[in-house]
């Protein structure tokens, strides 16, 4: 407790700031993908018209966060290696994953929750969609490939910079 007070006290550094953005995203993700998707699902809401603009304007919101968390990960990487090579031989770990969380991020936000969305919508008001397309599973698919992909990074790149914080 004495050390979050300390903490507090002091200007917030870029590995506070890393560090705290990565933690709220990561648990944030967890709750959308353990929490609210298979509670959209086992409430039917899949089966409603209008799932996929529900859907598409929860995981739009979502993604902009996600790019947010994005890019501070990458900037406060790319600040601490520039002004104090604060990840020593890791650098370069570093600086590719918190790279590939952008990456991903962006992948989500322009290409994935657009197309999906797209996919679920159907053309005729107030009918859902008798079945989904086929490349909607393939879509699925991938999204949850990268979806274990950026857990995966963002624990390790939270790793480092705890485990960098931690060395004097």
């Amino acid at each position: 407790m004495t050390a979050l007070s300390a903490w507090i006290r002091k200007t917030p550094s870029w590995q506070a700031i890393i560090s705290l953005s990565l933690a709220l995203w990561f648990g944030a993700s967890l709750v959308l993908d353990f929490v609210m998707m298979p509670g959209m699902y086992s409430m039917g809401m899949m089966s409603q018209p209008d799932f996929a603009s529900m859907g598409y304007s929860t995981f739009e919101r979502f993604n902009h966060l996600e790019l947010l968390f994005g890019a501070i990960a990458l900037t406060g990487v790319l600040v601490l290696n520039q002004q104090q090579h604060f990840f020593g031989s890791q650098t370069r770990k570093a600086i590719m994953l918190s790279t590939l969380l952008l990456g991903i991020a962006i992948a989500y936000t322009y290409l994935f929750t657009p197309q999906m969305s797209a996919m679920g919508m159907s053309l005729t008001p107030l009918e859902p969609l008798a079945e989904f397309p086929p490349l909607m599973e393939t879509m699925q698919q991938g999204y949850w490939v990268l979806e274990v992909l950026k857990l995966a990074s963002a624990w390790i790149l939270l790793r480092l910079c705890h485990r960098q914080m931690q060395t004097p």
